[in-house]
C-alpha cells in the first residue's frame, strides 16, 4: 500500500512551537459537498484545532472564502477566524459583525441572471464575495466562466477566480496571500514561521505567501501548486494534525 502522504521532498513535514498554522476549511477540514450548508467539521475536530492553538501558543488561523458570519458559525469562537479570503478577521472570542457587508446590487442582480441560464447552477452568499457553484452540472463551467469573467471585468474593485467547480466574483483585496502577512505581523503570530494548508486556487496566494516568509505550503488534493508539500485529502490532513498533537502529547 502506498503511503497516502505525498511530498516532493519525501518527508512529512513538522508542525513546532516554532510555527504559525493557517487552515482553509472547505476542502481542506470538511471534504466538499454539492451543498455548501451541510459542511462542517468532523466529529471531535473542534477541539483537535483547540488543542493543536494551545500547543502553538494561539498562533492557529481558520481563513476561508465563507463570509465571516458563516465561518464563524461552523467553527470555533476562540481561534483566530478569517473570512471573506482574509478579509475579515476575528480574534479569539470575538464575535463577528450579525449581518456580512453584500456585494453591490447591480453585480448580484447581473450574477443572479446568469445563473438564471445555466441549469444546474447556484449561488452562494459569502457577503462581499459571490460564488456560483456548478458541481450539479459541469458542462455549464466554461459558458458560465465566461458571462462572470465578463462581469467581473466590468465591476470596479472586483476580481474574477474560479476554483473547484466554482466561480467567485470577490473584492481585490480580498486575498488569503494578503491575510496572512498581515496576521503574521501581529501577536501571538510575529517571528514565527508560517504553514499555510489549503486545497484550491484561493489559497495557493497564501501559500506562496507562507513560503515567502521561511514557512511552507501544503496543498490537499491534485492540481498544479507552489506549495512543497502535498496531502490526498481532507482525512490526510486529520491524520497530519492528530499526529502532531500525539506529537506534542
Amino acid at each position: 500500500m502506498t503511503d497516502r502522504f505525498l511530498s516532493k521532498n519525501e518527508i512529512e513535514p513538522e508542525l513546532t512551537t516554532r510555527h504559525a498554522l493557517f487552515l482553509d476549511f472547505d476542502g481542506t477540514l470538511a471534504p466538499l459537498q454539492d451543498d455548501p450548508d451541510t459542511v462542517s467539521l468532523p466529529a471531535g475536530g473542534a477541539d483537535q484545532l483547540r488543542a493543536l492553538a494551545h500547543i502553538l501558543g494561539g498562533a492557529l488561523v481558520l481563513i476561508s472564502g465563507r463570509a465571516i458570519q458563516d465561518l464563524s458559525a461552523r467553527t470555533p469562537n476562540d481561534l483566530w477566524r478569517a473570512g471573506g479570503h482574509g478579509r475579515d478577521v476575528c480574534r479569539p472570542g470575538e464575535s463577528p459583525p450579525p449581518c456580512a457587508d453584500d456585494a453591490p446590487s447591480d453585480l448580484r442582480a447581473a450574477v443572479s441572471r446568469v445563473v438564471q441560464q445555466h441549469q444546474g447552477s447556484r449561488i452562494e452568499n459569502k457577503g462581499r464575495v459571490i460564488a456560483v457553484h456548478y458541481r450539479q452540472n459541469p458542462s455549464v463551467g466554461p459558458s458560465l466562466a465566461a458571462s462572470l469573467s465578463k462581469l467581473s471585468d466590468e465591476t470596479e474593485g472586483y476580481a474574477f477566480q474560479h476554483g473547484k467547480m466554482v466561480i467567485e466574483l470577490k473584492p481585490r483585496d480580498a486575498n488569503k496571500g494578503l491575510a496572512l502577512e498581515s496576521i503574521m505581523t501581529q501577536a501571538p503570530f510575529e517571528g514565527r514561521l508560517p504553514i499555510m494548508v489549503g486545497d484550491d486556487t484561493t489559497d495557493e496566494d497564501a501559500m506562496e505567501a507562507a513560503q515567502k516568509l521561511g514557512g511552507l505550503g501544503i496543498k490537499v488534493g491534485a492540481g498544479e501548486t507552489c506549495a512543497r508539500y502535498r496531502f490526498d485529502d481532507t482525512d490526510s490532513v486529520w491524520d497530519w494534525l492528530k499526529g502532531q498533537l500525539n506529537e506534542h502529547a
